[in-house]
């Protein structure tokens, strides 16, 4: 048995990139997660209600195919952390972020099962099936080297955001001040007024609230020019953690290449 549970573990371990069966297991996966995306979103075209049970037997399908690989991932636990029993194991895997989007993944389905059989409630749990598509991250370093950038760019994040929203809250309360009592009507409270900055700042200008005023007009035309600023602010953050991420990880594919001989191919000590 023991066997049996190293030999699936080297199946579905992504790290096991030199098995030939972990390669085709990972691309498996990887496939039905992509036709599991575009089922859910062909599933909210109407015109194409005729195939319904089309979509209904991949989405069984493609259930039993996770639902046998979450109890697949939980059985094997004890491997993933060897240093722990077979049942601390198996509960830091489910608590993990992976086997959470795992469940989640199959979750929707089950549900209903148990629920009562509210429309409302069915629709909810369907969204849920989205989820799927974060499974990705167990194959492909995207999402998480999304997620290492924003960690170490925390702290300037967190500065800057708080800055475009003090500068926010100013131009807002100024707005309110030059125009309630031109249009009380619709810069009725500060809310409505940062409303209308957010809108003005990200100029996205959906043109329902817009200032008649003279200081009113000046004000829009100074938070305009804020905006372009303190957009690229966040912006010019981001981009530079991917740069040195980007940059980190291709040093570190050049060190791992110097630790190979080039001709035999096998690790030098």
């Amino acid at each position: 048995m023991l066997k049996i549970k190293n030999k699936i573990f080297d199946i579905i371990d992504p790290d096991n990139s030199n098995s030939v069966l972990s390669r085709i297991f990972d691309a498996s996966i990887i496939t039905l997660i992509i036709i599991s995306v575009l089922s859910i979103i062909l599933d909210t075209f109407e015109f194409l209600g005729q195939y319904s049970d089309l979509l209904y037997i991949i989405e069984i399908f493609t259930i039993i195919i996770f639902t046998v690989e979450y109890i697949l991932r939980i059985w094997t636990a004890d491997m993933l952390y060897p240093d722990f029993g077979h049942k601390k194991a198996r509960f830091l895997y489910i608590i993990s972020f992976m086997a959470l989007i795992d469940l989640f993944a199959i979750l929707p389905f089950y549900l209903p099962f148990f629920l009562p059989h509210d429309l409302i409630v069915i629709r909810s749990l369907r969204i849920i099936r989205i989820f799927r598509f974060f499974k990705f991250n167990r194959y492909t370093n995207v999402l998480s080297d999304i997620g290492e950038v924003f960690k170490k760019k925390a702290s300037q994040l967190i500065t800057s955001t708080f800055i475009v929203f003090l500068l926010m809250l100013i131009t807002s309360i100024l707005m309110f001040t030059v125009e309630h009592e031109k249009q009380p009507d619709v810069f009725k409270n500060a809310f409505d007024s940062l409303w209308y900055t957010i809108a003005t700042i990200t100029t996205i200008g959906y043109g329902d609230i817009y200032p008649i005023s003279v200081w009113g007009k000046a004000l829009s035309g100074v938070i305009a020019f804020l905006g372009i600023g303190l957009v690229a602010i966040p912006t010019g953050i981001i981009s530079a953690g991917f740069i040195e991420q980007a940059k980190r990880v291709s040093e570190e594919k050049e060190a791992d290449k110097k630790c190979f001989c080039p001709y035999c191919g096998k690790k030098l000590d």
